[in-house]
C-alpha cells in the first residue's frame, strides 16, 4: 500500500465509516468495500495526470484510428521530432502507444482501444 502524507489508514477509515454508519449501515460498507484499493487509486491517478498534457492529448488524436511515424506527428502538430520523441517515450511508459520498426522508422499507434475510449469519452463529456 502506498502511503501517502495526507491519507488516513485503513483502520482509520473503517472507524470513520462504522462511526457514520447511522441510518444505513451496511450501504456506507458496501460503499466502502466497493472502492478501489489504494495502490489501484493512485495508478489510476498517475494515468490521468498523462492525460493532463495537451501536447500529449494532440498526439493521441493524432494517432486515433492509424499508425504515424514520428516526423509525421511533428509534421501535423508543428514541432520538432525531438519533442515528440520525448512525449511519445512518456505515453509508452505509460502503456499509451506503441511502436514497430519500419527500416530505421518508428511507427506509432496508439496502445489498444481502451486509449480510444478513454478520448472520445473525454469529448464526449465535455461537448456536453
Amino acid at each position: 500500500m502506498n502511503n501517502h502524507s495526507n491519507e488516513i489508514t485503513e483502520s482509520e477509515a473503517r472507524a470513520a465509516v462504522e462511526a457514520a454508519e447511522t441510518e444505513s449501515p451496511s450501504a456506507l460498507q458496501m460503499i466502502y468495500d466497493e472502492l478501489p484499493d489504494e495502490d489501484t487509486l493512485f495508478d489510476l491517478a498517475e494515468l490521468f495526470k498523462i492525460f493532463g498534457d495537451s501536447t500529449r492529448i494532440k498526439i493521441l488524436f493524432a494517432l486515433l484510428g492509424r499508425e504515424l511515424p514520428v516526423g509525421d506527428i511533428a509534421t501535423v502538430l508543428n514541432m520538432t521530432q525531438s519533442a515528440i520523441s520525448h512525449q511519445l517515450r512518456v505515453l509508452k511508459a505509460n502503456g499509451l502507444v506503441r511502436f514497430r520498426r519500419e527500416g530505421k522508422s518508428l511507427i506509432y499507434t496508439l496502445s489498444d482501444e481502451h486509449v480510444s475510449k478513454i478520448l472520445n469519452m473525454g469529448l464526449e463529456h465535455i461537448e456536453e
